[in-house]
């Protein structure tokens, strides 16, 4: 369960550094890092047996 929370907290982390940067290319290098924690929390979510409905849906936008 650690490694879920500690997956969520880094693309938490990662989505706040994007959204306050002003370079459009260093922008998006974070965001990608965020949505690829994202989908390691959806992963082990789903080994743990729990629903990340969400997060998936968020992944799509």
């Amino acid at each position: 369960m650690k490694m879920l929370f500690e997956y969520l907290e880094r693309a938490v982390a990662l989505e706040q550094l994007a959204a306050t940067e002003q370079d459009e290319t260093f922008k998006s290098q974070p965001q990608k890092q965020a949505d690829a924690y994202r989908k390691l929390a959806i992963e082990r979510a789903q080994q743990y047996g729990l629903p990340m409905q969400a997060h998936r849906e968020r992944l799509r936008e």
